[in-house]
């Protein structure tokens, strides 16, 4: 029951957003035309593991150091074969965006920031409106993921491989070494395969 209210608030909460999202200041930061053509053709695609035996050994590696963040097996196998696919549809290492989610969300799909920003990749709800599908749900995973990993994808062939300026655009504070740091150490410590 408390889950349910925490979600219903949290939907009510995200269309107050969205509305102020889509009525805010437009000369404040304008979207990326790029981007937007590259979260508009993301959505309609999707792959995932070469073969069984890769997803077995990946999903039962990852299940393992994600445990304690997600007690429920279900749930923590789920969230997993959804990064692991969108991460691979956007040509991204699963276990970076592992990296990003903890930094971003601490893997709460319903986190929202103070900026407005939403769910597990912390995606900012304007793109939703710019690519004309404003009745997506950025706290529903698939879309979260699928927003996420194709922002961070672009971003990253935009600086031309340099992770950390990459990483840096998508927190929005290029030229500052924090939110990079902060990834790569997430990233270190607990996600890379070694």
């Amino acid at each position: 029951m408390a889950r349910t209210l925490r979600a219903i608030r949290t939907l009510v909460l995200s269309a107050a957003l969205l509305t102020a999202t889509a009525t805010a200041n437009p000369a404040a930061e304008a979207p990326d035309p790029e981007l937007r053509a590259v979260l508009m053709t993301a959505v309609e695609i999707s792959e995932s593991f070469e073969d069984r035996y890769d997803a077995e050994v990946w999903l039962t590696d990852m299940s393992g150091r994600l445990e304690h963040r997600i007690p429920d097996p279900v749930q923590r196998v789920a969230l997993l074969r959804y990064v692991h696919r969108e991460a691979t549809r956007a040509q991204l290492s699963p276990e970076l965006v592992l990296a990003v989610i903890e930094v971003e969300s601490n893997f709460d799909p319903y986190a929202i920031s103070s900026a407005g920003a939403l769910g597990l990749m912390q995606v900012m709800p304007f793109w939703l409106h710019e690519i004309g599908r404003p009745a997506d749900n950025l706290f529903h995973i698939p879309t979260n993921l699928r927003f996420g990993c194709t922002i961070l994808k672009h971003y990253l062939d935009k600086e031309r491989g340099n992770l950390s300026r990459a990483l840096a655009r998508y927190n929005g504070s290029l030229g500052r070494d924090f939110y990079p740091n902060r990834v790569m150490s997430a990233l270190d410590r607990r996600w890379l395969v070694p």
